[in-house]
């Protein structure tokens, strides 16, 4: 191989130092823009009517049963106990648990006997659609250097000409 031809391709880039690292520019040959499939979700309300029943007890809420339920479970929680101090605490905790007794049958009576009436109520939840987009991610450049050719891949588009640092060192 001859020294021209051997040494020829750097006879076309004068701002090679032959000794560490330097910056030029190559030509450009192809810039083709790389797309990418990029599916994501789009939220959206959904709302809907719903028909709700309401119920209504008859008559007024009368305290009757809570009070007649707490007389009987203080009976019952004091004739439960032996010693003075346990008839008081049997009484206490007997006419809590029969007055909360009391109070719940109460509420199933009205529930059971009063009247329903129906109202619409409009319900509303968030559902996610999924859409897909092309986005661009990057470019393929394609370029010349010293009568060579090379690829490479970059975020933006270079344009006509590319930056390149050139690194040389002894072959020997």
């Amino acid at each position: 191989m001859s020294f021209i031809r051997m040494f020829a391709p750097l006879l076309f880039v004068p701002t090679i130092a032959f000794a560490g690292t330097s910056y030029d520019y190559a030509k450009v040959l192809g810039v083709e823009p790389i797309y990418e499939t990029v599916s994501f979700a789009v939220p959206h309300e959904q709302c809907y009517d719903e028909r709700v029943a309401v119920h209504h007890g008859r008559g007024h809420h009368s305290v009757t049963a809570p009070i007649f339920g707490a007389i009987i479970g203080g009976v019952i929680g004091n004739a439960v106990g032996h010693h003075k101090r346990n008839k008081q605490v049997g009484t206490v905790v007997g006419a809590l648990l029969g007055g909360s007794i009391g109070a719940d049958i109460a509420r199933q009576h009205r529930y059971r006997h009063g009247s329903v009436s129906y109202h619409t109520e409009q319900v509303c939840t968030v559902v996610n659609t999924y859409e897909q987009e092309e986005r661009l991610v990057g470019y393929r450049v394609r370029y010349r250097y010293a009568g060579e050719t090379y690829r490479t891949r970059m975020d933006r588009d270079p344009g006509d000409r590319l930056r390149v640092r050139v690194h040389v060192t002894p072959a020997g």
